[in-house]
């Protein structure tokens, strides 16, 4: 038990997906999981654990923002022992060619500042996904109708970010969405020797303005979590 969450030690798996929403946690350990429990609920913040084809699976809100994405990663790592940690999430799209519904393999996560940024001091370290679980989401995903894209996002600790300038050389250097939590998560598996990787449904776009009606954003959202499952039980 830890202040943020007050599920016993066996009720959390080694594997955990990481929505930042709880109520999309709910969503997808009700519609993808076998007898799913609910083993958190401070703060609002739900965890689930039940069964995907018969391995075990957690199903764990992370908040938003990578402070808050830091302090459940930290405490799942640490006291309950998760050793793959996978994300999946909405994001905005900057490229063009990535379309609303596109779902994005985040093979980097760039970012301004992280909550490890004072750890590196001077050095510009590098998140990246695990190779083998970015594989296999790769695998997974050959036979959804969703269009896969594979490379580096931005993680922003801004939301309402008014640096147009910023955006511009995200485009021009190939990022191909921004959320605000996948750096930090690379960040935490790297520095623990956990695995880790960030799968993302464009649910706005940057350039084109488009975006998701909020009916729609838990609906368009299978493809995603169905990848994050396969994924994990083919690299445990």
């Amino acid at each position: 038990m830890t202040p943020h969450i007050n599920a016993a030690k066996d009720d959390i798996a080694d594997i955990v997906l990481m929505p930042g929403d709880p109520y999309r946690a709910k969503w997808a350990a009700e519609n993808f999981l076998t007898k799913p429990r609910l083993v958190n609920q401070v703060r609002g913040m739900l965890g689930f654990t039940g069964n995907y084809k018969d391995t075990e699976i957690t199903i764990h809100g992370s908040g938003m923002g990578m402070p808050s994405l830091s302090i459940y990663v930290n405490e799942l790592i640490k006291e309950y022992g998760a050793k793959t940690l996978i994300r999946i999430g909405s994001c905005g799209g900057m490229q063009k060619f990535v379309k609303i519904r596109d779902i994005i393999l985040a093979q980097t996560a760039s970012s301004t500042q992280t909550p490890s940024s004072t750890i590196f001091r001077e050095l510009n370290f590098a998140p990246c996904a695990n190779f083998d679980l970015l594989s296999a989401a790769a695998k997974a995903s050959q036979d959804k109708k969703s269009k896969i894209h594979i490379g580096g996002i931005y993680s922003s600790d801004v939301f309402y970010d008014e640096r147009p300038d910023l955006n511009e050389q995200m485009v021009r250097h190939g990022i191909l969405g921004v959320e605000m939590e996948a750096a930090e998560l690379y960040n935490l598996a790297a520095r623990h020797g956990c695995r880790a990787l960030a799968i993302l449904t464009v649910s706005d776009h940057l350039q084109t303005g488009e975006a998701l009606p909020p009916e729609d954003r838990q609906s368009s959202f299978g493809d995603m979590v169905e990848i994050a499952l396969e994924a994990a039980i083919l690299t445990k």
